[in-house]
């Protein structure tokens, strides 16, 4: 009998769980309802280890699948948080590692009857950070503790600024210097907060060019989070030998604001690698 296991791993990617309408926002009823839906068929998911080892060619179980959200925002632990562990799932959050601040632990929608924190849409949230005020729409790292204790979240690198240096940088050599302080600050403060770093890396709004990667891969990162639509495969039996410090780009389903079905019937697609390939060609 031949053992069972995925010929795919799709990665679907939040940013907002949030009673707050915006850009890139998933409302808590529908998220809820996704997750109920991927316990309820039988998904399991993986973390940044077991998603490291079937890249390299390892075996996961049929029906995995990972979740991330991007940057670190208070409403993943106010709304998302309490489903992820009412199922036991982990997600990965990518933080940028300079947003979090201090202070107490702030209610989540698991305490009845609590006054829940108010959250802000995601363009509030983004004029609150530029302005110094970032924790009215991030993650405090008293939150983080809490959520890493709770096995829901495990946190890896999305830079320390999130900033685009190709964007505001003046030459290629000033870009890839800033780039490579950038990614040694995040790496330093994660070291120190979290007592370890780790090789996994999401790109700040999904842009990267050839000075990204090189100084990313420079840097000791190896697992590079896109924004480009697709699931991943694992290694073939010809590439099992490849090294465990090879480069891995990592594609990624967004998340839309729709019930569950509507998620359903993506990774009936993605799932499947000839049916996604045929999928994102047709769609293109």
């Amino acid at each position: 009998m031949s053992r069972q296991r995925a010929n795919a791993v799709p990665v679907l990617m939040y940013h907002h769980v949030s009673t707050s309408p915006g850009m890139i926002t998933v409302k808590p009823e529908h998220f809820a309802a996704q997750m109920d839906y991927l316990a309820n068929a039988g998904y399991c998911t993986l973390g940044s280890a077991q998603l490291a080892a079937f890249l390299q060619g390892e075996d996961v179980p049929p029906k995995s699948l990972v979740i991330t959200f991007d940057d670190g925002y208070l409403d993943n632990w106010v709304h998302a948080h309490p489903v992820l562990e009412r199922h036991a799932f982990t997600a990965m959050c990518f933080l940028v590692s300079s947003w979090p601040g201090e202070g107490g632990v702030r209610a989540n929608a698991s305490h009845a009857g609590a006054r829940l924190p108010s959250l802000l849409d995601h363009r509030s949230s983004e004029i609150a950070i530029e302005e110094g005020r970032a924790d009215e729409a991030v993650l405090r790292w008293s939150e983080i503790d809490a959520m890493r204790d709770a096995g829901t979240f495990e946190f890896h690198s999305h830079t320390h600024t999130h900033v685009r240096w190709d964007q505001v940088a003046k030459s290629g050599v000033e870009k890839r210097a800033r780039l490579r302080e950038d990614l040694g600050a995040a790496r330093r403060v994660l070291r120190t907060r979290l007592g370890e770093t780790s090789d996994h890396l999401c790109w700040p709004q999904g842009y990267y060019d050839d000075d990204y990667r090189a100084v990313a891969l420079d840097a000791g990162f190896r697992h590079f989070y896109t924004c480009h639509t697709g699931t991943n495969v694992g290694a073939g039996l010809l590439d099992r030998t490849a090294s465990a410090d090879a480069e891995r780009t990592i594609k990624r389903l967004e998340v839309r604001d729709r019930p569950a079905s509507w998620l359903a019937s993506r990774l009936w697609v993605h799932t499947r690698p000839a049916i996604s390939r045929a999928y994102l060609t047709i769609k293109r």
